[in-house]
C-alpha cells in the first residue's frame, strides 16, 4: 500500500533533533486526511480523529506557549540569584 510506504518514509527521514510534538501531529494529521472511509461509520471515526487532532493541537500549543513562559521565568530567577551572590 503507497500509505504505508509514505508513512515510513515519513517517519525514517525525520532527524531526531526535529521531531517534537507538532511533527507527530502533523504526520498523524496526514496519515488521517488520507484514509478513504468506506462507511458512514469509518467516515465518523475519520471526523472525529481529525478532531481530535485539532483539540491536541490546540493543546500543544497552549503547553508550549506555558512552557516558554515557565523557561522565562527560570532565567530570570537564575539570573536574580546569580546577582545576590
Amino acid at each position: 500500500m503507497s500509505l504505508n510506504r509514505d508513512w515510513e518514509s515519513f517517519l525514517l527521514n525525520e532527524s531526531l533533533d526535529d521531531r517534537n510534538i507538532f511533527t507527530y501531529l502533523q504526520g498523524l494529521q496526514e496519515f488521517v486526511s488520507n484514509i478513504k472511509p468506506r462507511s458512514l461509520i469509518e467516515e465518523r471515526r475519520v471526523q472525529l480523529a481529525k478532531e481530535y487532532l485539532r483539540e491536541g493541537r490546540r493543546t500543544a500549543r497552549k503547553m508550549q506557549n506555558e512552557l516558554e513562559i515557565l523557561q522565562e521565568r527560570l532565567t530570570i530567577l537564575e539570573e536574580s540569584l546569580n546577582e545576590r551572590s
